[in-house]
Formats: structure tokens, C-alpha cells, sequence
């Protein structure tokens, strides 16, 4: 059987490497690379396709939320485990509605971060034995119901990937980059999402994607 291949991405050596220490004990699984923040996340994953990203939530250049969103789109057969230090329902939410399978608190057990990522291996959700069991089950059961609340979701998935890095502070350049398109195209999307939404400005777009919750505010410290 061949081995569940990981990436580790946080920005403290201490918890990347204690984490690469415990996954070493494992047979079936192999720590390929390890990132420092989110950028290097996206590109280390981009260029050693692992089966499983081991996500720190709340990192410099790109935060988890931001990353998940990327890592979908670049490499969409790498499942995603998220690492927190937040037990915080809303953050489970916006976690498992970006695309990851699993959300680990780091408080929890070391078992914990071994099993969820076999369990995101197999495509299966994961929660941290201290977060309630049911949220998961009430995210699936509203998801359909959260649809269309807001103008928010009247904007394309790219419009919205350009939305929340406006908001997390990036430039028009920046986001060119990351997105891998010219500064003009963005210049489109982000008159698109102005239009869309009747606000103009980083501020404007700030205060209403905390109002929607699709924002956490202590995520966009760094």
C-alpha cells in the first residue's frame, strides 16, 4: 500500500517539526514537505502534489481560509486537514465550506491529527474529539439553506477569491500573482464585485464581509 503523502504548513518550527516527529511513527504515512506560511503552503503543494495539506489556520501570507480556497483550485486531489487553536463553530463552518475535510483543535490529542488526516485520505470528514460531533451534521443540514442570503453569493467563485483577498489586504498586483492572471483581469473582478455589491473601498468591503461572517477578524492579524 502506498503512503498517505503530507504536507505540514505552519509558521512555528517547534509545531511543524514536533508534528513531522509524531507522523514518522506512522507506517502509512510520509511527510514530503513542510511550509512556513501560506504562501509557501500553495506552492510547495503546487509542486510536490501531496494527498494530504496539514493546514495551520492562522498564518502570514495567506491565511488558512485563503490557502484552502487556492489549494482547491491548483491541486483539487489534495484533501485538506486545518489545524487551530479555535474551537469556535463559525471557524468550523467556514473551514468545512471552503473544501477541507478536517479540523483539528491543537490542544487535542496527538491521535487526533494521525486520524484526521487517514480519515481525509478517504475523503471523509473529521472533527477534534473536543469540538461538538453535531457540527458537522448541522454544516451539511444548512448548508443549501445559507444559499443566496446575501449578495455575497451572487458573485462567481473567482470574484469571491478576489473579494476576500481585497479585504485581507492585498493589492491588485498581488492578487495577480497569486492568481496566476494579469493586474487588468483583477482590475475587472474587482469592479464587477463592486458593482455587484454597491460598495466601493477596502474598508467598505471589510466591514461587510464581517456583517456576512465570512470574515474573522483575529484570522487577518497577521
Amino acid at each position: 500500500m502506498k503512503n498517505i503523502k503530507v504536507l505540514i504548513a505552519d509558521d512555528h518550527a517547534i509545531v511543524r517539526d514536533g508534528i513531522q516527529q509524531l507522523l514518522k511513527k506512522e507506517s502509512d504515512l510520509e511527510v514530503i514537505g513542510k511550509a512556513i506560511d501560506g504562501k509557501q503552503a500553495l506552492d510547495k503543494a503546487k509542486d510536490l502534489n501531496p494527498d494530504v495539506v496539514l493546514l495551520d489556520i492562522a498564518m502570514p501570507n495567506l491565511n488558512g481560509l485563503e490557502v484552502i480556497d487556492l489549494l482547491r483550485e491548483a491541486v483539487p486531489e489534495s484533501q485538506i486537514v486545518i489545524l487551530s487553536m479555535h474551537a469556535n463553530e463559525s471557524y468550523v463552518h467556514q473551514v468545512l465550506k471552503s473544501g477541507a475535510l478536517g479540523y483539528v483543535l491543537k490542544a487535542s490529542p496527538s491521535t487526533d491529527i494521525v486520524d484526521a488526516i487517514r480519515a481525509a485520505h478517504n475523503k471523509e470528514y473529521f472533527l477534534s474529539s473536543k469540538i461538538k460531533a453535531n457540527v458537522i451534521h448541522s454544516y451539511l443540514k444548512t448548508k443549501k439553506e445559507r444559499a443566496a442570503k446575501s449578495g455575497y453569493d451572487l458573485l462567481s467563485e473567482r470574484e469571491q477569491q478576489v473579494f476576500r483577498l481585497v479585504v485581507q489586504g492585498s493589492s491588485t498586483k498581488e492578487i495577480a500573482d497569486i492568481l496566476c492572471v494579469s493586474p487588468k483581469t483583477i482590475e475587472k473582478h474587482r469592479s464587477s464585485i463592486a458593482a455587484k455589491l454597491k460598495i466601493h473601498g477596502r474598508l467598505e468591503m471589510l466591514k461587510y464581509a464581517i456583517k456576512i461572517g465570512i470574515v474573522n477578524p483575529e484570522l487577518w492579524e497577521n
